[in-house]
């Protein structure tokens, strides 16, 4: 185990990153990750194992909605409460296709299950039953994954360019893109300004 310290009175602990697993855990970007991708991002880790990770980032919504993606795909949005959610960056790997985290996990052609409740799909169909009966009720629909290949994200926390927390469905589902990073960092019980302090200590 190393700490990091930095703050007045502010320090935590950072795990040995052998056998870490991280599904179902945030990462917060570190001022040090210098990858633009990554700046004041929130990565939800939907899978981590000896093959590396893969997760999409939640706070970043881009210049489409629901009613613009549907549209482009040739899906009938027959649900307009959900016209205007945003679509999410979620990462800068395959950003030509759709991913949707949803809770209830639900049965579709393509789900990676993070945990019992929130699942992560790829195929197409879930985007139907979303535009004709609104459900999963509680998605986020984004362009793009964020990946990492076996031992780089190891690495990469290693290297204190991540803050980990364990994630909380209703920071993903119950609040505004604005506010889903500051709520991750109040349970790390941490702020903006501190993150600079502890960087500056690492």
């Amino acid at each position: 185990m190393s700490t990091v310290a930095g703050g007045a009175g502010f320090s935590f602990k950072i795990p040995a990153m052998d056998n870490v697993n991280l599904t179902d855990n945030f990462l917060i970007a570190m001022p040090a990750l210098e990858d633009p991708y990554f700046a004041n991002a929130l990565v939800y880790i939907c899978e981590h194992n000896e093959n590396g990770a893969l997760g999409i980032i939640v706070n970043r919504p881009i210049d489409m909605d629901l009613a613009g993606l549907f549209e482009k795909i040739e899906i009938k949005l027959e649900q307009p409460g959900l016209a205007r959610l945003p679509v999410y960056f979620g990462g800068p790997v395959q950003l030509d296709r759709g991913f949707v985290l949803h809770r209830p996990i639900g049965h579709w052609q393509s789900t990676l299950a993070v945990n019992a409740e929130v699942g992560l799909t790829s195929s197409r169909d879930v985007l139907a039953a979303v535009a004709k009966e609104g459900s999963p009720s509680e998605i986020i629909v984004s362009l793009g994954y964020s990946g990492w290949d076996a031992g780089q994200l190891e690495d990469e926390l290693a290297q204190n360019s991540w803050l980990t927390v364990p994630a909380k469905p209703a920071i993903l589902f119950d609040l505004p893109p604005e506010e889903r990073l500051p709520a991750a960092m109040q349970k790390l019980g941490i702020s903006f300004s501190q993150l600079s302090d502890v960087a500056g200590h690492a």
